[in-house]
């Protein structure tokens, strides 16, 4: 059983003012794996109070200086990626290839970027007798979510490290021991006092104490929709700029003119993958009507041999996060068949011969329209839609009709024409035939939030625009 009963301010491991504990929960078992202590709003206003006392001289910290605690930190992360691994399998079930694969990696793939972006990041620029300049906002609430826990403390934390800003980071209390773990490592790395602060907790004693601060200048959230707009009305008496990386419900338009096989099994592969527990994840693939049949078979195939067990073992994918999630699930599978969708492959209760554990059978719906309640709300779980078109402009104008808009992908052979539908897409990230860059610019449209991460589009976020008129140099 891990414990984690100190939060890490002002560069110390301190009890809490009150110990409230939660016991956190395996969701492979449904066993508890270990407990946390729970943060309130006086633990808050302590990390706070450290976080604004340290901005006063971290804000006019050089680049250099900012470099040097970054590559400490890449040194010290190296050192753990095992523990983090093992972390990540226990918290939210992520199976092991993928805890110390992808997961873990994307933590110190962001952490190598933001290093790379802060060498060249021009925080000066002049115009003539106008002088730009580009501060630090302040002090910052990270609140980050439990589905990739490092990927997204990473794209918060150290493009707030790198802009000069101090900070109050909130793990997620659902995958919290890889939080724990990361705010070990920067303690390690010699962060200094009062830069990074870490109080875990849950939304209502924590996350709301924070969005409310006064002395809290920017919040980043990640999570859902709808606790980006609690967080965003909370925010708004203190005038504190809000980000936020929210839901999704992304089209996949596959066009004719492709490897019809390939794209169908690449798109139920990236819909399955963490479980369907990605905030980006093509859940909704577009398919030519005429090739419907084809593309059911090939989309149930591909289904079918995703597999699902122990976390540990040599499985495709592990369980979701929790019971609520496991509920909330089930219940939109069985939503969608009885609103009309054809059942492909999977479907409600559990894989063959797992009995315990938050296991959600690989699932397929195709004859979807887009009016149905599985077309229109996101599932977080390993379910695909299938919907029909039968032009590009009909593909277009269905990828567009959703409340969200946090990313598209088309996958085809002819780059004019997937090029023309990535910038008709009214979507922040577009994905053409699967490719891959952490530089790109990565937040949504609509309901799926605002503002952006990864990057330099990242830096900018935690950054004020001076201008200084009349800057007049000897």
């Amino acid at each position: 059983m891990r414990e984690s009963l100190k939060f890490y301010v002002d560069g110390n491991w301190t009890d809490p003012i009150e110990l409230k504990t939660l016991f956190v929960i395996n969701p492979a078992t449904e066993a508890p794996c270990g407990k946390i202590a729970l943060g309130s709003a006086a633990d808050v206003d302590t990390a706070v109070k450290a976080a604004r006392q340290a901005f006063k001289s971290w804000s006019r910290s050089t680049v250099a200086e900012r470099l040097e605690l970054l590559e400490a930190i890449q040194a010290e992360y190296a050192k753990r990626q095992h523990e983090l691994g093992r972390a990540l399998t226990e918290e939210m079930g992520a199976p092991a290839s993928l805890a110390n694969g992808y997961q873990v990696d994307s933590g110190a793939r962001h952490l190598a970027a933001a290093i790379e972006v802060l060498k060249n990041f021009k925080f000066e620029e002049r115009r003539g007798s106008l002088r730009i300049l580009r501060e630090p906002i302040g002090v910052c609430g990270l609140i980050t979510p439990w589905n990739w826990p490092l990927n997204q403390i990473a794209v918060k934390v150290f493009p707030a490290i790198s802009t000069g800003c101090t900070m109050v980071l909130k793990p997620s209390e659902l995958a919290p021991f890889s939080g724990q773990i990361f705010a070990e490592i920067v303690a390690a790395a010699g962060v200094p006092q009062g830069v990074f602060n870490m109080i875990q907790g849950d939304g209502a004693g924590v996350g709301a104490a924070l969005s409310v601060h006064p002395d809290i200048d920017m919040i980043s959230f990640t999570g859902s929709t709808r606790a980006g707009v609690e967080i965003a009305k909370s925010a708004a008496p203190t005038v504190k700029r809000v980000t936020q990386e929210l839901g999704g419900k992304s089209p996949n338009i596959i066009l004719d003119d492709g490897d019809l096989a390939k794209n169908v099994a690449c798109g139920v592969s990236n819909m399955m993958d963490n479980s369907g527990q990605t905030c980006c994840a093509p859940s909704r693939m577009l398919v030519p009507n005429e090739r419907m049949q084809e593309a059911i078979g090939l989309a149930r195939k591909a289904a079918e041999s995703v597999t699902v067990g122990d976390p540990n073992g040599n499985f495709t994918i592990g369980p979701v996060v929790s019971k609520a999630q496991f509920e909330r699930i089930q219940f939109l599978i069985q939503k969608g068949i009885d609103e009309g969708a054809t059942l492909v492959a999977g479907g409600p209760g559990r894989p063959k011969g797992l009995e315990k554990g938050y296991y959600v059978r690989p699932t397929v719906l195709a004859n979807v329209t887009n009016d149905m309640t599985v077309a229109r709300e996101e599932i977080f779980g390993p379910v695909l839609t299938m919907l029909g078109y039968h032009t590009v402009e009909e593909a277009v104008e269905i990828a567009n009709d959703t409340d969200y808009g946090l990313a598209g992908f088309v996958a085809g052979a002819n780059q004019e024409v997937c090029r023309d539908i990535a910038r008709r897409l009214r979507a922040g990230w577009i994905n053409i035939n699967n490719g891959s860059d952490l530089n790109a610019g990565f937040g949504g449209y609509k309901r799926s939030g605002n503002g952006r991460e990864c990057g330099e589009f990242g830096f900018h976020e935690y950054l004020e625009i001076k201008s200084i008129l009349n800057y007049l140099e000897a």
